[in-house]
């Protein structure tokens, strides 16, 4: 009967005997034990970049930030090749806007001469009790000859000559308005604002998914290069939310940036007001005649007032004219031509960075 192999002899693996060269190599390949992920990782799969805290719910994953001048900006890295993100900082707002002054043209008006004549048979026009005949004008008269309502020699009214006394009415003066107009423009007119009044450009790049941490609160993300693949300003590691927002503790840096501006400047339309100051006068002629040619009374009205005058008791007023002496179309003030409207930068988002570098994985 053989007796049974000496376990701790010279055949055994580790016995230090003979028999180690047939035995397999132990294999102490290292490994990082995620437990969020159910078991160990392969040291060739865990996070090459750099290992950082997860972002909070609703934020961007992070992401690397470069910060400068608008002269500089940079490509993004090899290691993060994808432009995620541009914005802008550091608003210079442009100078006042400007804008032109306003001014109105001469009003266009005309004199309306009167229509409504009228006989008393008293003095002064329209006395208590008096009676009044007519000896009105046509609708729309241009003030030219017309025998319209004429009053004959001798008419009576309740046992007294009518015509004793001739009331008219003052012109009228109608005017169109005016019409604004620019008076002065500006030598040099304002362009619209655009990015380039911004001093500050932010670039966020982002690279492809890397595999996972071995801590399982923090993710990977691709490492800020360094050297003389690094711009000047560097890289920061971040992470983005849209609007204003208070960054949390473990990115606590906050950087405000806006995609653009919103310039609704602009300048008051001129107008101009109705016209002040306007008068005319006439020079108002009744006729004994139909045909205007033996004159009983002239009258020079102005637009500010009636007008009665006495005429000879009980004569006829046959015919009527009327011409224009004088017309004034007044003036209208200008207004507008004042800076409305605003330029304000517009779609804001906030970028919240470590303060500290990278974590090793």
């Amino acid at each position: 009967m053989l007796d049974p192999p000496d376990a701790g002899g010279d055949g055994g693996c580790g016995s230090g005997g003979d028999g180690g060269d047939d035995c397999a190599a132990e294999d102490d390949t290292d490994v990082a034990v995620a437990p969020d992920f159910g078991g160990p990782i392969p040291a060739a799969e865990v996070c090459t970049g750099q290992c950082v805290p997860k972002e909070p719910l609703g934020w961007s994953e992070p992401a690397l930030l470069w910060i400068g001048s608008p002269d500089g900006v940079p490509s993004c890295p090899a290691i993060a090749p994808i432009v995620g993100y541009e914005g802008y900082a550091d608003f210079a707002a442009p100078a006042p806007h400007q804008c032109p002054a306003c001014a109105c043209d001469p009003p266009e008006a005309t004199c309306e001469v009167p229509t409504e004549w009228r006989a008393y048979a008293s003095f002064p026009c329209g006395g208590p009790d008096a009676p009044a005949t007519s000896f009105a004008a046509p609708a729309g008269w241009d003030g030219t000859c017309t025998s319209a309502n004429a009053v004959e020699t001798g008419r009576t009214c309740d046992g007294a000559p009518c015509v004793q006394s001739l009331a008219i009415q003052a012109p009228r003066v109608v005017s169109m308005g005016c019409a604004p107009r620019v008076a002065d423009a500006p030598e040099d007119p304002d362009e619209p604002a655009t990015a380039e009044t911004f001093a500050i450009v932010a670039r966020a790049c982002t690279g492809n998914a890397s595999p996972p941490c071995a801590d399982p609160g923090m993710t990977c993300t691709p490492a800020p290069p360094i050297g003389d693949a690094a711009p000047p300003e560097g890289f920061l590691t971040c992470i983005h939310h849209e609007g204003e927002q208070e960054c949390p503790t473990t990115y606590p840096d906050r950087h405000v940036f806006y995609a653009g501006v919103e310039d609704s400047r602009g300048c008051a339309p001129c107008g101009c007001t109705e016209p002040t100051g306007a008068t005319c006068s006439v020079l108002a002629s009744a006729f004994s005649d139909g045909g205007c040619s033996q004159l009983v009374a002239g009258q020079l009205i102005t637009s500010d007032a009636s007008s009665c005058g006495t005429v000879a008791s009980g004569t006829a007023l046959g015919s009527k004219s009327v011409s224009v002496v004088s017309l004034d179309p007044g003036q209208c003030e200008a207004f507008g031509g004042e800076p409305v409207g605003s330029i304000a930068p517009t779609a804001a988002a906030t970028f919240c960075c470590q303060r500290t570098s990278s974590v090793p994985a």
